[in-house]
């Protein structure tokens, strides 16, 4: 059973500007409580390396590597399987134009395999809370970025 965590919000932004705030990796720090730092490959097969906040305060080192990009309109991440497929993960982001300066942002997070149900029930909460800061503070920069 796969642990998934999903949000779709409505920015009032266009797509240009939430995607220029999602892929600014080094502001990722201003408004990210998540991932307080980032730096990324942007290309399949790239690298994003995150510092974050999965338990404050205590902060640790998350790379994952980037499935793919649709530049302007998204792009998905994973880890590096677990052996023996014991547990994997998917991260995707999507923009859509909605028209009239305004997007609509989806972000899919998924845990899959053997282990999932246990790294959900021990860390679920604290991605949760990850996650939605972490959807917050985009909003929030790429409404700022469109004032």
């Amino acid at each position: 059973m796969a642990f998934t965590i999903d949000h779709s919000r409505e920015i009032a932004a266009p797509p240009a500007l939430v995607w220029q705030a999602l892929t600014d990796f080094d502001a990722y720090g201003q408004w990210n409580p998540f991932a307080l730092e980032a730096a990324c490959d942007l290309r399949p097969g790239g690298a994003i390396t995150m510092r974050v906040a999965l338990r404050p305060p205590k902060v640790m080192t998350q790379k994952e590597y980037i499935v793919s990009v649709d530049e302007g309109r998204g792009f998905a991440y994973a880890m590096k399987p677990a052996p023996a497929g014991l547990l994997r993960s998917i991260r995707e982001q999507d923009i859509v134009d909605l028209g009239g300066g305004r997007s609509r942002y989806t972000s899919h997070f998924q845990l899959d395999g053997p282990l999932s149900p246990l790294v959900g029930a021990l860390l679920g909460a604290h991605l949760r809370r990850g996650f939605d800061g972490n959807v917050d503070g985009l909003v929030r920069q790429a409404e700022k970025l469109a004032r």
